[in-house]
C-alpha cells in the first residue's frame, strides 16, 4: 500500500564497497524508509481524536491521508530525476528532513487547513524516497542480491506503517495526538542528520560499463506503454491496492466506532491487520515465483485469484457484525489483498525492456497511487459520510472484481505481447526464459 520497490537498470556494475559499510548504508536507508511510513501512517491512529477535536467529516479525514499518496504519485518521476542529477545521498537527506519537519508541522497545526498543508509537504518529502533509496542500496551490494533487497524494502514499508499506527495510538492515548506526530518527527530528524555524515556519495557510486545490447535497442522507453497487457497490469495493480490501502487507512476508525476500542488498542489491532497484509505480500510473491517457475504466464492467473479471493473474504467479513469471526476474516482477506504486488511487478518487468525497468516500476508506483492509495481513503470517507463506515466497507471489496477483470484482459494479450517484445522470430519459450524476472 501506498509501499515504492524500484529496480535499477540491469547494466553490470563493479561494486567496490566493503561489506560492513554496505550493511551500514542499508541500515540507515532502511531506517529512513521506516521513518517515511511512520510519518505517513501515524495520522490513521489519531483519526478519532482529530475528528472529535475539530469536528471533521470522514471525507476531510480521508483527504488528509490521500493527499500524501497523491503527492507521491505526482512527484515520483521529477524528484527522482533531480536526485540522479544532483546526488542521491544529498537528496535522500533533504527528503527526510522535509518530511520530518512537515510531520512536526502536523503536531503544531491549529486547524484543518494547517494540517492539510503539513500533510501536503509530508507527501512532497516522501515522493521519491522509494526509488532513490533502493537505488542507493542496490549500488553497494552485488547484483544477485537485488531481489532480496527489494523485498526488504517492501517489508520496511509495512514495518513503518505498523510502528506508526501502534506507537502513534499509544502515544496519543497517554500524551495527546500532537505528541504522536512529534515523536515520529524526532526519529526522522535524527536519521536525516546522521545519513549524509555516514553515507558518502563517493564511496557508494558504482563503476558502470556500457551495455552495447541496450544501445542497439531502438526507443526502449516505448515498451512502458506499447503493449495492452502492460497497461492493463498498471491499472489492475492500482485498482487492487484501492482495497488494501483503504482498509488499512480506515481500520483504526472502524475499530474505534464499531468495537468501541480506545485509540491505543485500535491502533494495535489495526497494526496486526497491516502485518497480515505485509506477510501476505511476501508469501504470495514467493508462491508466485515457485508455481510459475516453468510457466511464468501463471502469474496473471494468480493475480486474478488473489483479487477474487480477497473480494470474497472481505465481503464476507463486512457482512458480519463486529466480533472475532469478522476480525479473522478481515485478517485472511488482507493476507491476500496485496498479493498482486509480486505478480504485477514480475509482469511489468517481463513486458518492458530491462534498460527501462526503473522507469517501468516508477510507472507502476504512479498507477498504484493515482488509482488506489490516493482515491481509496478519500472516496471511502465521502461514502462513510453518506451511509456510514460499515456500509462503505461493504462496497470497497467490490473494486477487486474490476481489478480481476483488468488482469483477465492482460492475460488475453500476455503471450502475444511477450512474443512481440522479443521479436516474432524468437520462439515464445526461449523469449520467456530470457525475460523472466523474479522479484
Amino acid at each position: 500500500m501506498a509501499f515504492h520497490p524500484i529496480a535499477a537498470g540491469d547494466d553490470d556494475g563493479a561494486v567496490a564497497v566493503a561489506r560492513p559499510y554496505a550493511w551500514i548504508v542499508f541500515a540507515l536507508t532502511f531506517g529512513l524508509l521506516i521513518s517515511d511510513y511512520m510519518s505517513r501512517q501515524v495520522l490513521n491512529a489519531v483519526f478519532p481524536l482529530l475528528k472529535g477535536e475539530w469536528a471533521l467529516s470522514d471525507g476531510q479525514l480521508g483527504l488528509l491521508s490521500g493527499i500524501v499518496a497523491l503527492m507521491v504519485g505526482l512527484l515520483t518521476f521529477p524528484l527522482s530525476l533531480l536526485a540522479d542529477r544532483f546526488g542521491r545521498v544529498k537528496s535522500l537527506a533533504l527528503m527526510a528532513m522535509l518530511w520530518s519537519l512537515a510531520t512536526l508541522g502536523c503536531a503544531l497545526a491549529q486547524d484543518y487547513q494547517q494540517m492539510f498543508i503539513a500533510r501536503f509537504m509530508v507527501g512532497v518529502g516522501e515522493a521519491a524516497y522509494g526509488s532513490v533509496g533502493i537505488a542507493v542500496v542496490i549500488s553497494v551490494f552485488p547484483k544477485h542480491m537485488r531481489a532480496t533487497l527489494a523485498s526488504a524494502f517492501m517489508a520496511g514499508g509495512m514495518f513503518g506503517s505498523v510502528l506508526g499506527m501502534a506507537l502513534g495510538g499509544a502515544i496519543a492515548a497517554k500524551l495527546g495526538w500532537r505528541w504522536s506526530f512529534a515523536g515520529m518527527s524526532l526519529f526522522g530528524l535524527v536519521l536525516a542528520v546522521l545519513y549524509p555524515i555516514i553515507v558518502k556519495e563517493a564511496r557508494i557510486a558504482p563503476k558502470r560499463v556500457v551495455d552495447t545490447a541496450t544501445a542497439a535497442v531502438k526507443r526502449p522507453l516505448r515498451t512502458l506503454w506499447s503493449s495492452k497487457s502492460v497497461i492493463a497490469t498498471y491499472i489492475g495493480s492500482g485498482l487492487q491496492l484501492f482495497v488494501g490501502g483503504t482498509v488499512i487507512v480506515w481500520m483504526p476508525s472502524y475499530l474505534n466506532r464499531y468495537y468501541e476500542m480506545t485509540t491505543d488498542k485500535a491502533g494495535g489491532v489495526a497494526a496486526i491487520i497491516v502485518l497480515c497484509s505485509g506477510a501476505g505480500m511476501i508469501l504470495c510473491g514467493m508462491l508466485s515465483d515457485r508455481l510459475c517457475r516453468n510457466s511464468p504466464e501463471r502469474k496473471v492467473a494468480l493475480a486474478i485469484a488473489y483479487c477474487l479471493g480477497s473480494c470474497l473474504l472481505l465481503s464476507a467479513a463486512f457482512a458480519l457484525p463486529a466480533g472475532p469471526v469478522q476480525l479473522l476474516l478481515i485478517c485472511m482477506g488482507m493476507l491476500i489483498a496485496a498479493g498482486t504486488t509480486g505478480p504485477a511487478g514480475a509482469m511489468v518487468a517481463n513486458l518492458t525492456h530491462y534498460s527501462v525497468h526503473g522507469t517501468a516500476f516508477a510507472t507502476l508506483t504512479l498507477a498504484n497511487n493515482m488509482l488506489g492509495l490516493a482515491p481509496g481513503p478519500f472516496l471511502t470517507g465521502k461514502l462513510s459520510d453518506l451511509i456510514g463506515l460499515h456500509a462503505a466497507f461493504q462496497l470497497v471489496p467490490l473494486v477487486s472484481l474490476a481489478a480481476a477483470a483488468v488482469f483477465f484482459y492482460a492475460k488475453c494479450h500476455y503471450h502475444k505481447d511477450i512474443a512481440r517484445l522479443q521479436g516474432q522470430s524468437v520462439p515464445y519459450p526461449v523469449a520467456q526464459a530470457g525475460l523472466e524476472v523474479k522479484l
